[in-house]
């Protein structure tokens, strides 16, 4: 899914490493060149990947900066070739080897082991030469100010290849996954950063112990946004750095669509609630079962414009993130070239906009739950959730 698409997923890196002193698009041009995509199409190779331009799937030249430089992006896309054969069709064509070398060698009842492996290479070999590679793309966005990357895609396969080819192409660069307590350590106040790291569950600073071991991070957030859209003003202020100025206001709240999880291990129960929501009472009941929020629908408002997107409250990856519309006007080619680099930054302004209100109301949680007052706030909660549901 594109980047410049009005709906997108998206999950967030910081980069760890130093850049090179010099000239920053000379260096990456030479990386990204090195690195960039080569086609299957007229071999019989199973896969490949490499780097694209972020508009032209074909385009793996780096040489002039519109390629992939918009200052202070460096903006590109991850390709990846893949042929694929059925197994029904592999198994049927390794049978039929298998019984004509038999036939041929009558002193055999079975195909020796090392042969086998000779029959399925040079079948799998043949099939896919007849076979046409599937091409995938994802996009990825660098703000060298900020240190910081977006993906375009969420799944850990996916995410895994991207980290690789990163790492492989900036040498001495590599991609750490952003995750709601490294979101918490950059959003959180000040005076409130030791009770944060007092907070901190995880026995190491391995990510993957602070995401499993900080999981109440994402649960509690959207336990107190669902108690704050229903109770509460949705109105907020934004106080994090972003394209939008400070100390203006914004509606949050959460609305459509919630899944939840809970019960015992080994017999889990997941309950999806669809739809516009008014008092939240099927939410509520769940709650009151024991289950916790695990995705949300969430919407932001400033003036007419409004976002939309799917928190995924483990690690706070954005699915389904829609922004204002952004419009291509296309006439010449060089028009719409132009265009097109016009449309990319009113695109990342309307991201990092979502982002920002985003950033604001888990710092403004984070004020409440790391507090003073979280305890009285924490009571009032629990008496909410067992409060009835039809008052």
């Amino acid at each position: 899914m594109s980047i410049l698409s009005n709906t997108v997923s998206i999950c967030q890196f910081q980069v760890a490493g130093k850049l090179p002193s010099g000239n920053l698009f000379e260096w990456a041009a030479e990386r990204l060149a090195k690195n960039s995509f080569q086609p299957i199409d007229q071999t019989a190779s199973e896969s490949s990947s490499g780097w694209v331009h972020l508009d032209d799937p074909n385009g793996n030249t780096f040489t002039v900066p519109r390629a992939f430089y918009r200052d202070p992006y460096l903006a590109f896309a991850l390709r990846r070739d893949q042929r694929r054969v059925p197994s029904t069709i592999f198994r049927h064509h390794l049978e039929k080897a298998e019984d004509d070398f038999l036939a041929a060698n009558p002193g055999l009842k079975r195909v020796p082991k090392q042969k086998r492996e000779e029959l399925r290479e040079a079948i799998r070999g043949a099939l896919f030469a007849k076979t046409l590679p599937t091409p995938s793309l994802y996009d990825a966005v660098w703000d060298t100010r900020t240190g910081r990357v977006t993906f375009t895609h969420q799944s850990p396969k996916v995410l895994g290849l991207f980290e690789d080819h990163f790492k492989n192409t900036f040498e001495g660069l590599r991609l750490v996954m952003i995750h709601p307590f490294s979101r918490a350590q950059r959003v959180v106040a000040d005076p409130l950063r030791p009770a944060l790291e007092k907070a901190n569950r995880a026995a190491t600073g391995d990510v993957l112990d602070l995401i499993k071991d900080n999981g109440w991070l994402g649960s509690d957030f959207l336990i107190w946004l669902l108690f704050q859209t229903i109770t509460e003003s949705s109105d907020y202020t934004l106080n994090q750095p972003g394209p939008a100025l400070e100390g203006e206001s914004f509606v949050a709240h959460l609305n459509d669509r919630l899944i939840l999880l809970g019960g015992e291990e080994g017999a889990v129960q997941k309950v999806s609630i669809v739809g516009p929501q008014d008092r939240f009472s099927e939410v509520r009941t769940a709650l009151q079962s024991g289950k916790q929020i695990t995705e949300a629908t969430l919407y932001f408002e400033k003036e007419e414009e409004v976002w939309k997107a799917t928190l995924k409250g483990m690690m706070f990856h954005l699915a389904s993130f829609k922004c204002p519309p952004v419009r291509l006007e296309k006439d010449s080619l060089t028009v719409e070239t132009d265009e097109r680099e016009a449309a990319f930054y009113e695109r990342m302004v309307l991201l990092e906009k979502g982002l920002q209100f985003f950033d604001s109301l888990y710092s403004t949680f984070l004020n409440e739950r790391l507090g003073k007052e979280w305890t009285e706030k924490e009571r009032t909660l629990r008496e909410w959730l067992a409060s009835d549901i039809e008052k």
